[in-house]
Parts: structure tokens; C-alpha cells; sequence
């Protein structure tokens, strides 16, 4: 379709396929970027192709994840002293697009050896007294995942700011730059509150829900630092890898593994259960204790706070009535079996290796693709997708999708099936949904629902897909007959009347990541 040109004193209409009259008047600008509120759609010579490199990337999973997980909170050093992140920034690098070498590179990474990618991880805004870029030496894991650690990363005092973000550089072999990628915001910190905290102040509680992470110090020696972690289905104590949990109010009367949706900021004294964010694997149901001194205090009930010391102790009567702890024992998970302090009722004994810190942890997640693309500009901004919100129904519907990092070089793919798409912000990108027969002609007569993933791909062929999928359900209406068929049974669409009443509103679902 030829682009046109719009009165500026004419406001736009709704963003549906209404305010695009007809085919000669729609406001699509082809190929090249897009200028803000205007609709745009990639050129017909390169439409068939697109669609055919679209539609292999999705068969063939060719994408490539960046994974960055850090603690929510960093505690400033002082001086000349390097207090490091506890646990350390870490990154994964997954996916199959990671051994599928890019157009562009193939005929230059023949005879090369060696890592595929090497990266450098730093403060953003690093001013002259921040501490140097760290070089992640990337190493394969058992589940195939490349798994690289800046263990020496830390703020000083010089710095003054109260947040900041991790910035993550990755280089491929041969000096190619691949991106830069930052963390979320970190909460700078002086030291570990020892107040009671309030609930008026919720910045450093933990809430049900969040994601923690558990670590151990014997004698407080930063080389003894252990993190509670999962390898091989089992709870360990690993040295050089930690991993974030979900930390749920547990409810003592459901099934294990049931977790009812309770909400508010998790206090000492409750009942709370872990369970690995990748394995899904959980710890049996345990209370939370307050550590002082070495003692467990029974009696605390104060929200949580980060970098706090604490205990888990396991419901029911052991022998000495101190109660069950979890520990470790070198790399192992145990139990220890604690006594009640001869001189306070309230407190029981701990020894150090079941004394654990807790800190908030966050994540976040960029996945792309590079075996369509020719050219050698970075990957970054990835965009990144939160919520999606529909507006309309059958025939007339647009889709608006909320996230970060948009431009107006984006089309949002309903499968293999380009959109009409309009740059609102770097925060909004409005797409028309496809028309349903754009996947098959014959669909409109089926009775199942068909779901297609929602991904966007850039102008130079950077793919970037997400975790969303969107779904058409069917309509009721029935399949053209010939002259000389026969009338059909009268409850032969029985099935087809039910999804019809049952989806009047709208012919469309959202499938958002759980």
C-alpha cells in the first residue's frame, strides 16, 4: 500500500480498523523507521520472505537468552574496603540460537576456535573511583546453559547515588560487538538495618512472593561464603552458585506444594516454604526464625528485612525442644537438631552452619535472535514485553502492548504473520491483530481455538520473540454447503453453539506468562 500524507489539524481516530478507511488511505509507511502515531507495515517484496524467515525461526527455536540475576540491594564499602556483592551478579546464557552462527558471520567464523562470546560486567554511570569492569569467563553447565560470575564487583563510598544498575557488555568472538545489557535497579545500602522494621517503611521487607536468595558465612569469613542452591534435583551447599527462590506464606492446613494466594510482607514466626524459580523443586514447609547472637528468638514476630540473619526451623517436637533446623554440612543440607538456651525459654542454640542471610533477588531476561539478520549493529535495546490489553473484538480489534525498550523500528508478528503496527512510546506499541484467515482459509470453519505466539522483529531483522501468545477462538457460523448436501444433524454443532455463547464479548484470549 502507498503511504499518505495526513492533515495535522485532523486528530486521529480510535485505533481500530475503522480509522483506516480504505486500503489507498491507510497510514502505512513501508519499510524504513516509522514517524510517531503512524501505522506501518514492511514493503510486499520483502513480505514473503520475512514471513518465511519468521516462520523457521519459530519451528527451529533459534533464539538466544540473556539472563542476569542479582541481589535487590548492594551494601556500600567504606574506605579502602571492598565489601564484594553477596550473592555475585551472575549471568546465563541459553538457548539453541547460541551454536547457529549468523549470516553475516559464517564465512568468517569457519576456522576460528575458542569461546563464542565473552563478556564485561560493571556499574552503569561508572564515575572515576568506581571499581573496574569485570571480565565474565563463560562455562558450560550440565543443563547446557553458559554460566559466567562477577565476583568482585562492589560500590564505595566515593559513590553517591542511591540506586544503580549492573551493566552487562557481550562481545562475540572475532571483536563483534552483540549488545549491552543493563540489570534492574539496585537499592544501595549502608548496612544491614538492625531496627525493628515497620511496615511504614516497606522498602527493605520481603514479601510473599518475592524472590530471595540464602547464603551462609562460617566465622563471618567472606571465603566460606555458601549459597543454598539446586543441582541435580537435590538441595546443596555450593560454593560457586547460588540460586533464587520464591519465598511463599505456606499455610499448614493445604497439601504441600499448594500454595494458597496469601499477600502481605512476611514476619518471623511464619510459616513459609522455598521453591527453586528454574526447578520448581520445594523445601518441606518451615518457620522463620530471627538469629541473634547465635540463638533463634521465639518469640520475634517483626517483618523481615534484607541482608537480616535467619533461621528455618521445621514444624513438629524433636528431642531438647529447640526444633529442627535446616544446615549445611559442606556441600550437603541437613538438619540440626537444636537445644533450648538454659537461661531463656525463647531462644534456642544454633550453631553456625544454620544460621542463613536472606536478600531479595531480582532477574530479568532478553531474549533475541541473529540467524535472520545481516547486518552487524547490536542487538540492544532488547524490547521487553510486560502486559498486553486488547481493545475491540471480532472482526475489529487492536492490541497494545506494554513493556520497555520499544522503537519505532519494531512490527509486533502474530505467528508468522506480520501486523499493522504504530510506535506510541518506548513504553506502548498499538498493533491491528490479524485477520484469522491470514493463517489458513479453511480455519474459520474448524472448531478448535488456534493460539500463535506474539513476537516483534526489527527492521534489520533482528528477531525478538516473548513469552506471550494470543488466541482466536472460533465463530459461529457454519461451513458453505453444496446445493445437494444434506442438513446437518440438529445437535451436530452443539459444541460450536456452546464456545460461541460462552466467548459473545470477544473472539480473542490472551495468553500472558505465568
Amino acid at each position: 500500500m502507498d503511504p499518505m500524507t495526513t492533515d495535522p489539524s485532523v486528530p486521529p481516530g480510535p485505533l481500530t480498523h475503522l480509522s483506516l478507511r480504505d486500503s489507498s488511505e491507510a497510514r502505512l509507511q513501508n519499510d524504513g523507521p516509522s514517524l510517531l502515531g503512524s501505522w506501518t507495515r514492511s514493503p510486499p517484496e520483502h513480505a514473503t520472505i520475512l514471513r518465511e524467515g519468521v516462520r523457521t525461526c519459530l519451528q527451529q527455536r533459534c533464539e538466544q537468552t540473556v539472563w542476569i540475576l542479582h541481589a535487590k540491594v548492594a551494601q556500600k564499602s567504606y574506605g579502602n574496603e571492598k565489601r564484594f556483592f553477596c550473592p555475585p551478579p551472575c549471568v546465563y546464557l541459553s538457548g539453541p540460537g547460541w551454536r547457529v552462527k549468523p549470516l553475516q558471520d559464517q564465512a568468517h567464523q569457519s576456522a576460528e576456535t575458542g569461546p563464542t562470546v565473552c563478556g564485561y560486567m560493571g556499574l552503569d554511570g561508572a564515575s572515576g573511583n568506581a571499581p573496574e569492569t569485570q571480565k565474565l569467563n563463560f562455562e558450560e553447565q550440565p543443563d547446557s546453559r553458559e554460566f559466567g560470575c562477577a565476583k568482585t564487583l562492589y560500590i564505595s563510598d566515593a559513590d553517591k547515588r542511591k540506586h544503580f544498575r549492573l551493566v552487562l557488555r557481550l562481545v562475540l568472538r572475532g571483536g563483534r560487538e552483540l549488545g549491552t545489557f543493563h540489570s534492574r535497579l539496585i537499592k544501595v545500602i549502608s548496612k544491614p538495618s538492625q531496627k525493628k522494621q515497620s511496615l511504614k517503611n516497606t522498602d527493605l521487607c520481603i514479601s510473599s512472593g518475592s524472590k530471595v536468595s540464602l547464603f551462609n558465612r562460617l566465622r563471618s569469613q567472606t571465603v566460606s561464603t555458601r549459597y543454598l542452591s539446586v543441582e541435580d534435583g537435590a538441595f546443596v551447599a555450593s560454593a560457586r552458585q547460588w540460586a533464587a527462590f520464591t519465598l511463599h506464606l505456606a499455610d499448614e492446613h493445604r497439601s504441600q506444594g499448594d500454595f494458597p494466594p496469601q499477600e502481605g510482607y512476611i514476619r518471623y514466626g511464619s510459616l513459609v516454604q522455598l521453591v527453586c524459580t528454574v526447578t520448581g523443586i520445594t523445601l518441606p514447609p518451615m518457620v522463620i526464625r530471627k538469629v541473634a547472637k547465635q540463638c533463634a528468638l521465639l518469640d520475634v514476630d517483626e517483618p523481615i528485612s534484607q541482608l537480616h540473619k535467619c533461621a528455618f526451623q521445621f514444624p513438629g517436637d524433636t528431642p531438647g525442644g529447640g526444633g529442627a533446623y535446616l544446615c549445611l554440612a559442606t556441600e550437603k543440607v541437613v538438619q540440626f537438631q537444636a537445644s533450648l538456651c538454659p537461661k531463656e525459654a525463647n531462644r534456642a542454640l544454633l550453631n553456625d552452619s544454620s544460621c542463613w542471610t536472606i536478600i531479595g533477588t531480582e532477574s530479568v531476561e532478553f531474549s533475541f535472535s541473529t540467524s535472520l539478520a545481516c547486518t552487524r549493529e547490536p542487538v540492544t535495546p532488547v524490547p521487553l514485553i510486560s502486559t498486553l490489553e486488547l481493545s475491540g473484538g471480532g472482526d475489529v480489534a487492536t492490541l497494545e502492548l506494554h513493556g520497555e525498550n520499544f522503537h519505532a523500528g519494531l512490527k509486533v508478528w502474530f505467528g508468522d504473520v506480520e501486523a499493522e503496527t504504530m510506535f506510541r512510546s518506548p513504553r506502548s506499541l498499538v498493533c491491528v491483530v490479524p485477520d484469522v484467515a491470514a493463517f489458513g482459509s479453511d480455519w474459520r470453519w474448524l472448531r478448535t481455538p488456534i493460539t500463535v505466539p506474539v513476537s516483534l522483529l526489527r527492521g534489520d531483522a533482528i528477531f525478538y520473540p516473548s513469552a506471550f501468545s494470543f488466541t482466536y477462538t472460533p465463530e459461529y457460523s457454519a461451513r458453505p454447503r453444496p446445493p445437494d448436501a444434506h442438513e446437518p444433524a440438529p445437535d451436530a454443532d452443539a459444541l460450536l453453539e456452546s464456545i460461541h455463547h460462552e466467548f459473545t464479548r470477544t473472539n480473542f484470549h490472551l495468553f500472558c506468562p505465568s
